[in-house]
């Protein structure tokens, strides 16, 4: 399960200090890749201390819906939906603002504006943005977000959950009109699973 909360977890990032207006504009642009009304569309690679995975993910405002071989999930801003392909199980919740931080991608976009110091650093056609926690508490406590300074778009995310690393590579970032039915669990498309109600 912390495999693929950490998994949706994220694609996007970044803040403000000594080189805060310039790490500011870049966060925020690459943050408005993301945000675009109709919706986006991402392809994801996942490795690190929680397991190699991949696949893809759609994004529009607070909502999103991801797939991989294994499981797919759904969060339509309140509900999430998690279906595990291993024992056809569809389990329910409705989560907290800290367990979104680790799951929504959207709540990931805005954690630069707060609770982060941040440094700015260019690495051939990139920007890296750097941040790092202001209190323990924070479920991540530090974050690499790789930026292209040609269309700033994200396109790497390196995060830091307790003592364990995690990398994902995006790509085949664009717009796509997306309807908000996708970002719901349809019973009818999985006739065969049981539906666990965690709220």
């Amino acid at each position: 399960m912390k495999r693929i909360c950490f998994l949706i977890a994220a694609l996007t990032l970044v803040g403000t200090t000594m080189f805060g207006q310039t790490a500011k504009s870049v966060l925020d642009k690459a943050a408005q890749t993301i945000t675009v009304k109709e919706g986006v569309k991402a392809d994801f690679k996942m490795t690190g201390s929680f397991g190699n995975t991949s696949g893809s993910i759609s994004i529009k405002g607070q909502k999103f819906h991801a797939t991989t071989p294994a499981a797919t999930v759904w969060f339509d801003g309140k509900t999430q939906w998690t279906y595990l392909k291993s024992n056809e199980e569809v389990s329910v919740s409705t989560p907290t603002p800290a367990q979104q931080q680790a799951i929504n991608p959207y709540t990931f976009i805005n954690l630069y504006k707060e609770g982060y110091d941040c440094t700015l650093n260019k690495s051939g056609a990139d920007f890296v943005v750097h941040l790092t926690a202001k209190a323990k508490d924070k479920k991540i406590q530090e974050m690499f977000i790789t930026v292209s300074k040609q269309s700033y778009q994200p396109t790497q995310v390196k995060m830091l959950q307790g003592k364990k690393w995690t990398i994902f590579d995006i790509t085949n970032l664009k717009k796509q009109s997306i309807p908000d039915s996708q970002f719901r669990f349809n019973a009818k498309d999985f006739p065969k699973a049981e539906v666990i109600d965690l709220r």
